[in-house]
């Protein structure tokens, strides 16, 4: 419902930044082991980037606590984060009437050196079907693309 709101604005760019997960499913063990694997990268990447002192760090990790136990403690309608891959992402902005838009080298090269001189050798940034991914040794854990209306023609790409 949100995609398709978005694509009757007409927006000349949309800007979709996902969490990368694929812990939505209706079966525990699944579910949890993929949650496990996918909170461990973030707070191990936070280990690794952030200070323990750093305020910021404290409150996100506050945040991802109230996340993760959505995720593996709550079921039905109680469970309000179900969040979807970047592939299944694509699949339904697609079907919502988005035309996904590439991504600029330039941007992508930017994003590559600032992270390869700022941090960690573990931070990834890649690129799969004009999704900007960030990922942390080895998993994916957000993605990043621009749409438009499929049926906006204002010249941005072509």
């Amino acid at each position: 419902m949100v995609l398709k709101n978005i694509t009757k604005m007409r927006p000349k760019v949309f800007i979709h930044v996902i969490v990368n997960g694929s812990y939505r499913g209706a079966f525990f063990v699944s579910r949890f082991r993929e949650a496990l694997n996918n909170f461990a990268a973030v707070f191990d990447a936070m280990d690794t980037i952030m200070l323990q002192e750093n305020q910021n760090r404290l409150l996100a990790e506050q945040w991802l606590a109230t996340c993760a136990m959505n995720i593996v403690a709550c079921e039905g309608m109680d469970r309000v984060s179900r969040p979807h891959n970047y592939k299944q992402w694509q699949v339904r902005s697609e079907r919502a009437g988005l035309r996904q838009l590439p991504l600029d080298p330039d941007m992508v090269q930017m994003c590559k050196d600032k992270v390869k001189k700022e941090y960690r050798k573990y931070i990834v940034i890649n690129e799969d079907h004009e999704w900007l991914l960030t990922g942390w040794k080895g998993r994916v854990l957000a993605a990043f693309s621009t749409w438009t209306a499929d049926d906006d023609r204002s010249g941005l790409v072509e």
